[in-house]
């Protein structure tokens, strides 16, 4: 299992044979530089989105629709990007499997918001989640945008994550101190990959907080387009 940050909120992960972008964000992500945008969806096979913020919805139908792949995320999101762009997509809804042949992936609560802008102001795209993805023998929590949330307790009881990739930069998320205290009272996590941060001033900028606050986790600061093996 490679997982490769695309700055920000975005990931691609490659997992079994398939390759997943998760949020994809990248025109205006000042993490990805334009000419790299080719190299962090070469191969994708699948789209996942947590929710309809501009910052991981806004390139998840252009992409979807260049490379002819499906997307997946909530029911009421997934038909704005049908409709939008013509694209396939499946919705699907919190505590719903979907298997995309070798990887399970489940849709999660998150707690946040979920809009997008229209012309008489916000249009909200159903509720915020997260993702639970299956696959290789080992579980990775992808956290989305969210705060600490005791669901996350059963989150664990139920798929017993290995991996934690939580969002952490604060100010529209949990922070790393947030972040550090979901993981050691709700989690068992083996490896923690912060995300959401270091974009933007206004988010924190080191994760040596987290770091701190996890002794015997394995703590990575993930770099753009460096592959990490989990």
């Amino acid at each position: 299992m490679k997982l490769i940050w695309l700055g920000h909120g975005s990931f691609r992960l490659e997992i079994a044979d398939k390759v997943l972008l998760l949020d994809p964000f990248l025109g205006g992500n000042p993490m990805l530089p334009d000419d790299k945008r080719a190299e962090a969806i070469a191969g994708a096979t699948h789209i996942f989105c947590t929710h309809g913020h501009g910052d991981h919805l806004s390139d998840v139908g252009p992409v979807a629709k260049e490379l002819g792949i499906p997307v997946f995320g909530m029911v009421e999101l997934m038909k704005y990007v049908a409709d939008k762009f013509g694209v396939e997509t499946t919705g699907f809804n919190k505590g719903g499997t979907v298997d995309i042949g070798g990887v399970k992936v489940t849709m999660v609560n998150a707690t946040h918001s979920s809009s997008t802008e229209g012309p008489n102001g916000p249009v909200y795209l159903g509720t915020e989640a997260g993702f639970m993805i299956e696959g290789e023998g080992k579980v990775l929590y992808f956290s989305g945008d969210t705060d600490v949330m005791a669901d996350m307790k059963i989150f664990n009881d139920l798929h017993k994550p290995d991996i934690g990739v939580l969002c952490a930069g604060g100010h529209f998320t949990m922070d790393m101190k947030r972040a550090a205290y979901a993981a050691k009272t709700f989690f068992d996590f083996k490896t923690v990959i912060p995300m959401h941060y270091r974009t933007f001033p206004l988010l924190e900028q080191s994760a040596e907080v987290l770091k701190a606050e996890l002794p015997g986790v394995d703590v990575i600061e993930p770099e753009v387009l460096d592959a990490i093996e989990l």
